[in-house]
């Protein structure tokens, strides 16, 4: 028989979970006030306690609310929270199974796709997927299997929210680690968002995806299309990340045709840039708000990322001679819409000059006594010097400096890329130190 200390606790809890049944809406949103207050940070053992080992006939209930309201978009912190007191419990793997049993996980992910759900509320629900998906590989795949990484990734992408963003950005993590059954469907969706037009979702992607290629190891098809593209953005922290990820890239399977998509850049298509200015001067609206086309933007980044990988690794700068860079750079430089394009394209063409003689020599003839003494005086500045005559004989030059070998470097010049870093300071990494400020503005 049970004690009468037993029974009373018994007839406490039965009580308190009439009173819940009996309930409005601003009653059980005071019951769930005081339950977090009371209960945050308490093992599965003392919410037993607590509730005289009927912890779980709360949580039920509490769940099953959820489930009933969350399409409504009434606020759904408090019930969010104190499901989340159960399931990070310690010693509370019971409580776990039973909120899945329910369907738990297909609620979480639900409320991420609902319009009128507010981004406080939907941040609760990733912390939730985050306990889930921490808790071991089937209930990672057990939130893959419910499309988890499609609603989630689609979050992220809508999300207004730095913050929430960011909570997304651990769970992407989360997924892709000791997830092998659906580590390919988590980095797939990472491809995905690349696209989207959210900044800071980009540039978490890209983070992550740097994480989830040395995991997934092999790389898809579209990712050297949808990193390429990524270049054209205006925000330098986004770029960055870009940048970082095909410095990994190159040492997977997709090299070449990275390689040969970053020297195209370099010469975008004339019908591409007539299309894009024809828009830009016939629209007022659009010329206040896109100062640069994408496509010269994309010939920047390829200018700097080019120089990058070259400066890194002698074998890559060998390898770009091959896919014909310096005629590329040298067009790039002789594109006055752009003059970023330009003083990016003239560092990176000052690297391969120093460093292979036969380019230098095809340089100085292309370009000719005067203008090549103006390129060798200031690289950096060279096209604030040059007139339009000097800029169409950079556009159009014929300069076919290619190597099957190494035997045309000058190795009394392999110091200057493996010693002293002064180009590298110099030009590249200014866009780099304005990250910070630029993100701030």
């Amino acid at each position: 028989m049970t004690s009468v200390k037993e029974q009373a606790a018994i007839s406490r809890l039965l009580s308190f979970l009439q009173e819940w049944d009996n309930a409005g809406k601003g009653l059980r949103n005071q019951i769930l006030t005081t339950f977090i207050k009371t209960n945050e940070g308490k093992t599965g053992p003392e919410l037993e306690l607590e509730f005289s080992q009927g912890a779980s006939l709360f949580l039920i209930r509490v769940t099953t609310w959820l489930r009933i309201i969350y399409m409504t978009g009434l606020e759904l912190e408090k019930i969010l929270r104190s499901i989340g007191i159960f399931l990070s419990a310690v010693s509370s793997n019971r409580y776990l199974l039973e909120f899945l049993e329910i369907g738990g996980v297909l609620t979480l992910l639900e409320i991420l796709g609902v319009e009128k759900i507010n981004e406080e509320d939907k941040k609760e629900s990733i912390k939730l997927l985050q306990i889930i998906a921490n808790t071991g590989r089937k209930y990672k795949e057990l939130i893959c299997e419910s499309y988890g990484v499609r609603a989630i990734a689609e979050f992220l992408a809508k999300s207004k929210s730095e913050e929430t963003q960011e909570e997304v950005q651990v769970l992407l993590e989360t997924l892709v680690h000791g997830n092998p059954k659906y580590q390919n469907q988590v980095y797939k969706g990472l491809i995905a968002l690349l696209p989207c037009e959210s900044p800071k979702a980009q540039r978490l992607a890209l983070q992550t995806l740097k994480t989830a290629q040395s995991i997934v190891g092999a790389t898809h098809p579209s990712i050297v299309d949808r990193v390429l593209t990524v270049l054209s953005t205006v925000h330098l922290e986004v770029q960055y990340e870009a940048i970082e990820l095909i410095k990994d890239l190159i040492h997977y399977d997709v090299r070449l045709p990275l390689l040969k998509g970053l020297v195209a850049l370099l010469m975008p298509p004339v019908k591409e840039t007539s299309k894009l200015q024809a828009k830009i001067f016939s629209d007022s609206s659009i010329l206040q708000t896109t100062t640069q086309l994408p496509v010269f933007l994309q010939q920047a980044a390829a200018a700097k990322t080019i120089g990058i990988l070259a400066r890194n690794d002698l074998n890559l700068a060998v390898e770009l001679l091959n896919l014909r860079v310096v005629h590329g750079l040298m067009s790039a430089m002789g594109n006055t819409d752009h003059s970023n394009s330009q003083r990016l394209a003239s560092l990176t063409l000052e690297y391969f000059v120093q460093m292979f003689p036969l380019v230098e020599e095809q340089v100085r003839k292309s370009m000719g006594d005067e203008l090549y003494q103006l390129f060798l005086n200031d690289a950096e500045i060279l096209y604030t010097k040059i007139d339009s005559i000097q800029a169409d004989i950079l556009a159009a030059n014929k300069v076919n400096a290619t190597t099957d070998s190494c035997e045309c470097i000058d190795n009394s010049s392999i110091s200057f890329s493996t010693g002293s870093n002064d180009m590298n300071q110099r030009g590249y990494t200014n866009d780099f130190e304005k990250l910070h400020s630029k993100s701030k503005e």
